[in-house]
């Protein structure tokens, strides 16, 4: 007898999450990179300096775990810090030239490995579209209430 799994969306999302993770994972790896160092990097590629809080945002962890990561990042030359020219109170956090290199060529394994499960899977991009309006459409968790 088969027992029927009690698929839905949130196990669903969090099985994929998980594995994807995993292969994301042992690909960076093999550039001595974390994901939340990909994660920290990929956001600071777009060349702006970012504050602490939405770095941390952005790669998904608390203030306290990313201080310790850009610290380590900063000691080995791929990011610095900076006082906000508009508010010098706030410091910025940008990429260095060896950052840069390092986000880029970790971005390419992480761009043929997406590539590679959206073909597995016949998507010509459709996925990551519907994902990014479930993701607005969670993003303010007040509006949470029971049925």
């Amino acid at each position: 007898m088969t027992v029927q799994q009690p698929w839905n969306l949130v196990h669903v999302l969090s099985h994929a999450e998980h594995r994807i993770g995993r292969r994301i994972a042992a690909l960076l790896a093999t550039e001595g990179m974390s994901v939340e160092t990909w994660r920290v990097l990929s956001l600071l590629a777009d060349g702006a300096g970012h504050p602490m809080t939405a770095i941390a945002d952005f790669a998904l962890m608390p203030p306290p775990s990313l201080t310790k990561l850009v610290d380590r990042l900063v000691s080995d030359n791929l990011v610095y810090r900076r006082a906000d020219p508009a508010d010098r109170r706030r410091v910025l956090v940008h990429l260095t030239a060896r950052g840069r290199i390092s986000q880029q060529r970790a971005q390419r394994l992480v761009d043929r490995e997406q590539a590679a499960l959206l073909a597995a899977i016949g998507d010509a991009g459709d996925l990551v579209a519907a994902l990014d309006r479930l993701r607005t459409a969670t993003e303010d968790t007040a509006a949470v209430r029971p049925h």
